[in-house]
């Protein structure tokens, strides 16, 4: 049957003019220039779309800064929207996106103003270093926590780390051109190997394939890791064991995401342990793989962390060069600065290459995860350990513990103890335990006065309060929890009011913006938490939107620091 509407076909002309007019769409026109810099650095096409945040790594680096003419130019290279280029690079807080004839500043120091960064004098440092250093060309710029808090304060020169930093060690950082990152001096793979490395995930392998001796198979691995009662070690503390099951039984080809983007405040334990021993971790990873049947594999790297990513580059290239059994796919990605993607489909989206936002669920990850394929992901640490549980068998981690708790807990522990850094200590010592038995006591002229045991999100409490049990389900009666384990210790020379707002100012400066409660909720908390006596009726009303309405658990968490001032320190803010 024919409409009486039909329309007449389009001549030849026309059909030349519409073909002219989209090859001249609205927007910019890459320019030969552009597109010949764009491909010196990313290759020619064809470009598969999850590369798009290394591509903008690789523009980033080289020219200090994302030109609209360079973003122009990949954009017309991946063959992608020049909206959805800009949306990526705009949402990343270390992508530096030059408009027009900007000036590119040759150099930026980057000045953590994270909570242990203030307390040792952040503030100072930025007041002084634009003057000290005197040029036009170098910016000076505030940071959230660089996770390196036992060192603080801590400025980063481009990529230079200078810890324990003082006005005059960045200046002479500065003027002597020290821009890129020391490698750590870790346990390489020679030595690792030498002391016996690997030969657990050897075994298991010839177990599997051929019920060689010596050998286990991956069903002891489960069942060890299941007895172990090791949970994961980046918050959610969901049982690691169970985890490999779930992810096992779903339908292959199997991918593995590893979360080291480690961007809670306080948290600095994956760092510090990748820097000594890297194939620990690695070899934890591999028979994680082995045993879930895992195809590929994706480590997703905190950006500010440039030493450990020229570690691991060197070492996984080592370890395929000369693998002791078959690898399946390894890949390092690397983090461009958003504290968001530390959340499990955050990471993803950004491994994806997108925005890291998060999803909503169902489905969840170990179903439809990377790439739309059934996905394990985990924490560093938590593969860290793995090795040893299987080894020295699943009664030796359980047999750790205080107060009832069972297992090793890595404390990051920061702020007035005379010896911060990572602790390795029983789950459910208490902070009290923790001061004197790992870090020497307070420093000298400070007496404790309140602590955060979990990080920006785990919420503070009192003095009063040092001898609850730090572990998984021990401290949310008290409105906190422990998360990744980052302890802040707090003096009588601080305000619990003021780490309160330090903490509120980050969550506002990192929420993705998706949803209205934490992006509207956390900008305002952190503007009404700054007036002398608090609205506490308007920031109830606040903390109770986020919590029930926001999408992940940036939101969700943000009101536990503010939440327990006014419990536990209603004084500081009557």
């Amino acid at each position: 049957m024919t409409s009486s509407h039909t329309q007449p076909l389009a001549s030849a002309d026309q059909m030349r003019e519409t073909l002219r007019r989209i090859s001249h769409l609205k927007g910019r026109q890459a320019d030969e220039v552009s597109l010949q810099e764009v491909r010196a650095l990313v290759g020619v096409a064809p470009h598969r779309r999850d590369l798009l945040i290394e591509h903008l790594h690789q523009l980033n680096d080289t020219y200090r800064g994302l030109h609209a003419r360079h973003l122009v130019a990949l954009a017309t290279e991946m063959n992608l929207p020049q909206a959805e280029v800009l949306e990526v690079a705009t949402f990343y807080h270390h992508f530096e996106v030059i408009r027009g004839d900007e000036a590119v500043p040759s150099l930026t120091v980057r000045v953590c103003d994270g909570l242990s960064c203030e307390l040792a004098g952040a503030q100072a440092l930025l007041a002084k270093l634009p003057t000290l250093l005197g040029r036009a060309d170098v910016r000076v710029v505030a940071a959230p926590c660089v996770g390196r808090c036992e060192q603080a304060p801590v400025a980063v020169v481009h990529q230079n780390a200078v810890t324990h930093a003082t006005p005059e060690s960045v200046v002479a950082a500065v003027q002597a051109g020290h821009t890129q990152a020391t490698l750590p001096d870790a346990l390489r793979l020679a030595e690792y190997r030498a002391q016996g490395g690997y030969d657990l995930l050897t075994a298991l392998v010839q177990g599997d394939d051929k019920g060689t001796q010596p050998h286990i198979t991956s069903e002891q691995v489960l069942q060890a890791m299941e007895a172990s009662g090791l949970r994961g070690l980046g918050g959610a503390g969901f049982p690691a064991g169970r985890k490999w099951r779930i992810v096992r039984e779903q339908a292959a080809p199997r991918l593995m995401a590893v979360n080291i983007d480690e961007g809670e405040p306080g948290t600095f334990k994956d760092r510090t342990y990748l820097e000594r021993d890297p194939h620990r971790f690695l070899e934890g990873l591999l028979i994680a793989a082995h045993v879930v049947g895992i195809d590929a594999v994706y480590i997703y790297l905190r950006d500010e962390y440039h030493g450990c990513r020229a570690l691991l580059t060197q070492e996984l290239a080592a370890l395929q060069a000369n693998p002791p059994c078959p690898l399946p796919t390894l890949v390092l990605r690397r983090g461009a600065g958003a504290y968001i993607c530390g959340e499990e489909s955050a990471m993803i989206e950004s491994i994806e290459g997108k925005r890291g936002e998060p999803r909503m669920r169902p489905p969840y990850i170990a179903q439809v995860g990377l790439f739309g394929r059934p996905t394990l992901e985990h924490n560093f640490e938590t593969l860290y350990w793995a090795r040893d549980i299987v080894q020295k068998g699943p009664a030796w981690f359980s047999s750790f513990g205080r107060n009832g708790r069972q297992g090793l807990r890595s404390f990051s522990v920061s702020g007035r103890v005379k010896q911060p850094g990572v602790k390795l200590a029983p789950a459910g010592i208490t902070l009290q335990e923790l001061i004197d038995e790992h870090c020497g006591g307070m420093l000298d002229g400070h007496t404790l006065y309140a602590y955060l045991p979990g990080g920006a999100s785990g919420g503070i409490l009192p003095a009063r309060m040092n001898d609850i049990p730090l572990d998984f389900d021990t401290l949310q009666p008290y409105g906190c929890f422990i998360g990744s384990a980052a302890v802040m210790v707090l003096s009588q020379h601080d305000l619990a009011r003021d780490a309160a707002l330090n903490m509120m100012n980050f969550f506002a400066h990192e929420s993705c913006g998706q949803c209205t409660p934490c992006r509207v909720g956390t900008a305002k908390a952190a503007q009404l938490m700054q007036a002398p006596v608090w609205d506490n009726a308007t920031l109830e009303d606040l903390n109770q939107v986020m919590t029930d309405a926001s999408i992940c658990g940036l939101g969700q968490a943000a009101p536990n620091p503010v939440r327990c001032v006014q419990t536990y320190f209603p004084h500081e803010v009557a």
